[in-house]
């Protein structure tokens, strides 16, 4: 969960950046940096989304607040937060959170990379407020700093970024209420992600519950490993071991959570992340099929047709009519932009083999 110290050397910060700092600090690294709700000092919760291509190693922890617990979602880019000898190893999609309540926390963001991260950005007393009656189930580093007065900083341990955690960050451009109703919205979803990110799991947590909980993470755990790796898929065996159970138990969990089998997800999911590299027009026809595992382009036509609506040569230009028949939004497409929205379409049941990855 936390390794060593590093060894190269970092800066560090004990007291974070004052009101109104955040965004020039973001601004004056070059990155572009959007605040989608909130506001920390008003609100107590803020949610920040950073795209930054650094060319030197980027001091991080000067964007960090006082007082406050920071979640992480990582997208792209690789970052490190350190607290005295434990931290934080961001690489792309993982996702982790960390406390500066007045001690110092060291952070950077390696140069050269592309970096896409979501902040969601809480004060100690908004949390203190809302989750203190729940104390004793949080994770320790939320009890020693709403229910302890001695200064903290530490860090939770890093965790593979789920399909549930990419849902929350999509659910965020697209509040569903008017906008008299929005801060009261995003304050939910606010505590949605804590309730996500700030909980325990306990011994006394019922068997059928744990069972229920374990399965959606073997399922987004699945749904990552495939996204990952879209043009040579791993086999059934293969993946049923990566996430740490038999083939049979994931391919009916795998139903179970998301209404397709693991073959009707993955054929969709690749004809997505297509039609992606498509609408980009950075990509003809064949070079998409093959980055997402077709070599039969007749056979990538079809089902591309049957999915959109339209062929794959006119995607780019398809007509209204086109675009309604067209799913509402990936499902398996990785967030590389607070752009993306929409949910998934659920078909019927059906039992199959992965497909192999180039046909």
């Amino acid at each position: 969960m936390v390794n060593a110290t590093p060894s190269t050397v970092l800066h560090s910060v004990a007291a974070g950046s004052p009101p109104g700092y955040e965004q020039p600090f973001w601004q004056r690294a070059g990155a572009s940096w959007r605040q989608l709700a909130g506001n920390f000092t008003r609100d107590g919760f803020s949610f920040e989304w950073h795209e930054i291509r650094p060319a030197t190693h980027l001091n991080w922890a000067g964007s960090f607040h006082p007082g406050s617990v920071e979640i992480c979602l990582n997208l792209l880019g690789e970052g490190r937060v350190v607290s005295g000898t434990t931290q934080i190893d961001f690489g792309a999609d993982t996702a982790a959170f960390f406390v500066t309540n007045g001690a110092h926390l060291k952070a950077k963001r390696l140069a050269g990379q592309n970096h896409e991260f979501l902040s969601v950005e809480f004060s100690i007393p908004f949390l203190r407020q809302r989750l203190t009656p729940d104390a004793g189930q949080l994770h320790p580093l939320l009890q020693g700093c709403l229910l302890g007065d001695t200064p903290l900083a530490g860090l939770s341990g890093p965790t593979p970024l789920t399909q549930r955690h990419r849902e929350l960050l999509k659910s965020l451009l697209h509040p569903p209420v008017l906008a008299s109703a929005q801060r009261l919205w995003f304050e939910a979803k606010a505590l949605e992600f804590a309730a996500e990110f700030f909980f325990c799991a306990h011994a006394e947590e019922p068997l059928c519950t744990r069972a229920q909980r374990l399965g959606a993470e073997r399922v987004a755990r699945a749904k990552t490993i495939l996204l990952e790796n879209l043009a040579e898929a791993p086999s059934l065996e293969e993946l049923g071991r990566r996430v740490g159970c038999s083939h049979y138990y994931l391919s009916r969990t795998f139903t179970r959570e998301t209404g397709l089998t693991l073959s009707q997800w993955l054929r969709r999911a690749r004809l997505e992340r297509a039609a992606e590299l498509l609408r980009t027009r950075q990509y003809n026809v064949t070079e998409a099929a093959l980055e997402v595992g077709y070599s039969s382009l007749s056979h990538f036509s079809q089902a591309f047709h049957e999915m959109f609506g339209c062929c794959p040569g006119l995607y780019p230009m398809r007509t209204p009519a086109q675009r309604n028949h067209s799913p509402d939004r990936p499902i398996g497409s990785r967030v590389t932009s607070p752009s993306e929205s929409a949910r998934p379409d659920i078909h019927p049941d059906t039992t199959e083999a992965i497909p192999p990855a180039r046909r």
